[in-house]
């Protein structure tokens, strides 16, 4: 066995005094080899990522190391000085972020943010740097890679800009790569993409791979070995094959038991059913100016697309990045105006209504977004972010302040944090809040944006739970837009397959996932990770003690 490229031993990482524990890492122990891929998953907090950037010497101030080594190519580097460990980052050791508009400087193209790599670290010539980011791009198969080369982050995909990130981090080929959930928020084929392409760098670079996720699909198509931490400690470690199959510790085993099943289920029939919303042939055309000589043109980002949504139903909406999901939704709920087409929700058109109506319409569908940082005010309590759409509608604030609480408890959740600030909460408990938020006005159509794609999978089954709960009780219907099938087919009765800004394929869930029509559809269905591994009956298993 060849000697490992990152020994870790014993490190423990302190947190400030008043945190929830004394430690965000305690006595953890890990080996990476050459040619490996190591996956660490655990929720949030557990210390994945502290394990990450005090590998790389980016932790914050506020963090410190206690004790234990960190060994790299034989040298301890907790003992390097910072300018040593500077010469480190970058050449031997590089790290990919997990969001790469924030990793990447929108003010530089990305060929001059790659190229900048070589000019830190060697005296390269220019022509050998453009020449040799040019051979990168290819590597990572962007597709045109001079044109790519004089891009600026933002005329690129987000699939497109995790593979600028990964070329920065290959530039000067590394012995150890350190990837930080780099394929959360990217649709299954990206994300195959992707993961093919840390297959490709440990066969072909002999480099050592520290994955750090909490999708489990991921570790099952990459993993080598799994690291599982809870709370800042390893409970368990072991080969991919065994951590996943035979799970020992209790906490591995709740983790893998949160997955959902790949295997849609036959779900409630609602073809009864009132119908609350019908989209009639809705369109969205950009028409897209002259410029550098070449003539105006139109792009069509929506297809004329029809569908309807039943009382008490929820709809999924499937596709990759790009295909027309969010463009449906935003053209839908008059986010963005529509090129064409109308939205009846109890017989009054959307699409047409004149502007100072909307709001009243609005009140009838309502929206969670992806991200529960974004959507509240971090400096307003959560008491007065919940009241202030109802109060806006005429409701009195004890009114609103009394449904705040109930929907607070609804959504599991105690009273006081109608008194607390969004930064005081989890992820998990930020998105319940803005369920609840959105809940306020009584809507009759909940419309929920990738709304657990960024959730642990243990946070993800409790909100994917309550929003069930919160169907049948409350009787809405909701859409559901989500890049994760596996999510899709646990939630949605019936579901949109869109392509290109075209709905391409629709039926009842069980339908289209298990007999899928279209070959785009299979070719979605094809492209899932961890095609070989499905959840373990985790009751089957031999008991272990907590």
């Amino acid at each position: 066995m060849a000697a490992p490229i990152l020994s870790i031993t014993d490190l423990t990482v302190d947190l400030p005094r008043g945190g929830d524990r004394p430690h965000a890492v305690e006595g953890l122990s890990l080996e990476v080899a050459p040619g490996e891929i190591v996956c660490i998953v655990g929720e949030s907090g557990s210390g994945k990522s502290i394990t990450s950037f005090a590998t790389m010497s980016l932790l914050p101030r506020s963090l410190k190391v206690s004790s234990g080594r960190i060994l790299f190519e034989g040298r301890d580097i907790l003992t390097l000085p910072e300018a040593e460990h500077a010469k480190l980052r970058g050449h031997r050791m590089a790290m990919i972020f997990q969001e790469p508009m924030t990793a990447l400087n929108p003010c530089y193209t990305v060929g001059d943010q790659i190229e900048e790599v070589f000019l830190s670290h060697t005296d390269m010539p220019k022509a050998e740097r453009k020449a040799k980011t040019i051979a990168l791009l290819e590597e990572v198969r962007m597709p045109d890679p001079p044109r790519i080369h004089a891009s600026y982050p933002h005329q690129l995909s987000g699939g497109q800009r995790q593979r600028i990130v990964i070329a920065m981090a290959l530039a000067l080929n590394p012995s150890l790569l350190i990837a930080d959930e780099p394929t959360t928020a990217l649709d299954v084929t990206t994300q195959a993409q992707i993961l093919a392409m840390f297959r490709d760098l440990r066969k072909t670079r002999g480099a050592g791979i520290m994955l750090v996720t909490h999708d489990f699909d991921v570790v099952a198509e990459v993993a080598d070995k799994v690291v599982v931490m809870q709370k800042g400690r390893v409970v368990e470690q072991g080969t991919a094959a065994e951590v996943l199959n035979r799970p020992r510790h209790p906490y591995t085993r709740q983790l893998i038991d949160a997955v959902p099943r790949r295997q849609a289920e036959v779900t409630q029939d609602v073809s009864g059913r009132p119908v609350v919303l019908r989209v009639e042939g809705l369109e969205k055309i950009y028409r897209v100016p002259a410029s550098f000589g070449r003539a105006a043109r139109e792009v069509a980002a929506l297809k004329p697309a029809s569908f309807d949504l039943r009382k008490g139903e929820t709809l999924g909406i499937v596709g990759e990045s790009g295909s027309g999901k969010t463009t449906l939704v935003r053209a839908m709920l008059r986010l963005i105006d529509p090129s064409g087409g109308q939205v009846f929700v109890d017989g009054r058109d959307i699409a047409s209504a004149q502007r100072s109506s909307l709001r009243s319409l609005r009140r009838d569908i309502q929206i969670v977004f992806q991200d529960p940082y974004g959507s509240l005010n971090p400096r307003r309590t959560i008491g007065d972010q919940l009241v202030e759409g109802p109060v806006n509608f005429g409701m009195s604030r004890s009114e609103a302040m009394k449904r705040a609480r109930e929907l607070v408890r609804i959504v599991r959740l105690e009273e006081e944090a109608l008194s607390r600030y969004p930064n005081q909460f989890s992820g998990g408990q930020r998105q319940r809040l803005c369920i609840a938020r959105a809940l306020m006005v009584e809507p009759k159509i909940l419309v929920a944006d990738e709304a657990v794609s960024a959730l642990d999978v243990s946070v993800q089954k409790e909100v994917l739970r309550l929003l069930a709960e919160i169907r049948d009780r409350m009787g809405l219907s909701m859409l559901f837009i989500t890049h994760d099938l596996r999510v899709a087919a646990q939630v949605s009765d019936h579901v949109i397959v869109m392509s290109k800004g075209e709905i391409v394929e629709r039926g009842p869930i069980a339908q289209v996932f298990n007999d899928p029509q279209h070959a785009y559809t299979r070719q979605l269905l094809a492209a899932m990770p961890g095609q070989g591994w499905e959840v373990p009956d985790i009751s089957a298993l031999p008991p272990v003690s907590a």
